[in-house]
């Protein structure tokens, strides 16, 4: 049955960010950082000299510049590997783009044709936080142990910022939990270092701890989604540590969730 809720039927157009930050594939990389931060977003669209999209630039490539080269290049951001993309129409509905974004592992641009000349214009972005707001309007609360990883990285406070974003870039996450004595005391992550390290202009020596987001929020291992959903949007975050036993054993994103919604039919 299709995705509704008592009033309406939940489509990408509802739930979508616009207008969409975009910059030219010319533009400097660091030029294309100090935007998002100052933006407050961890996406940004870049369009080549025909103003067609190219890509996306996450807070991904960006960690994994600093965590290879140390120091963010000197290029303009058509040469920086960025995120392929899929599209979707603002008629779309949340279940099919959710289930998209899934499936190829990517992030999702709306475009809707113009009425005259059927030319494709870009008139949005669709995140997991986006599709997981959506999924909040409906009754479904399914269990998130499916799509949840037991796999939680740790790192002490007096390692250095550089080490690590290397450890995420390595695992390919995007948050490590910091922790002292075996207890969290703070979770860093790629926000983080975008907006209070590169955007700040801290020096990637200095320590994590002092860069980390304090305190971490958690919640129980058997917390099911949409309360694990509410309780990132209270908090405004998009990572959720869960406890089981006294400790961190498992941890959960918002992507997760979007997961768990769209697998439950």
């Amino acid at each position: 049955m299709p995705l509704r809720t008592k009033k309406r039927k939940l489509r990408a157009t509802d739930f979508m960010s616009s207008p969409v930050v975009r910059i030219s594939s010319k533009t400097n990389f660091l030029d294309a950082i100090r935007l998002m931060v100052g933006k407050r977003i961890g996406n940004i669209v870049v369009v080549d000299d025909k103003k067609k999209v190219s890509g996306i630039l996450t807070e991904r490539e960006i960690l994994q510049y600093l965590a290879l080269n140390k120091t963010i290049p000197n290029k303009q951001v058509k040469y920086i590997l960025t995120r392929n993309f899929a599209r979707v129409e603002p008629d779309t509905t949340v279940l099919t783009a959710a289930e998209t974004m899934i499936r190829r592992k990517t992030r999702l641009l709306v475009f809707q044709k113009h009425k005259t000349t059927k030319a494709d214009r870009l008139v949005g972005i669709l995140t997991a936080s986006d599709l997981l707001r959506a999924f909040l309007e409906t009754d479904r609360n399914p269990s998130i142990r499916a799509a949840m990883t037991n796999r939680v990285i740790t790192i002490h406070p007096n390692n250095t910022i550089l080490n690590a974003a290397k450890l995420m870039f390595k695992k390919r996450i995007g948050s490590v939990i910091v922790t002292s004595d075996g207890s969290p005391y703070g979770i860093f992550t790629e926000r983080d270092l975008l907006n209070k390290v590169i955007g700040q202009d801290v020096d990637i020596d200095e320590k994590v701890g002092q860069y980390c987001s304090i305190p971490v929020v958690t919640a129980d291992v058997g917390i099911r989604a949409n309360e694990a959903g509410r309780l990132m949007f209270a908090h405004k975050i998009k990572r959720l540590p869960l406890i089981k036993g006294g400790r961190i054993a498992a941890m959960v994103t918002a992507r997760d969730l979007v997961e768990a919604f769209q697998r439950e039919r």
